[in-house]
């Protein structure tokens, strides 16, 4: 499992402008089974996916799509973890 995080390279009128077609990317990668949960960090300087992926290759391919990476709006992090604890049912995403 990974996490990865995001940090904006640019102001938020150009991230805004971006938007709709990074959700739309989420879409599609929710509907494949690679993310989990995303969203905005507080303060909005990036964002937060957790995603499930066989490698850190197989993560570094599916950020390579991403509308923020293709117009160099954010940088990324990934973090890879295996859980050892969790809550009921999470074991589903795992």
């Amino acid at each position: 499992m990974f996490i990865i995080t995001l940090t904006y390279q640019q102001p938020l009128d150009k991230v805004e402008q971006y938007l709709p077609a990074h959700r739309d990317y989420l879409d599609e990668h929710y509907a494949s089974g690679h993310f989990i949960a995303s969203g905005p960090q507080e303060p909005r300087i990036g964002g937060v996916i957790l995603c499930r992926a066989e490698s850190k290759a197989q993560v570094i391919d599916i950020i390579q799509a991403d509308p923020f990476s293709l117009h160099h709006i954010a940088n990324y992090e990934i973090i890879e973890f295996i859980p050892a604890k969790y809550v009921a049912g999470f074991d589903a995403f795992i």
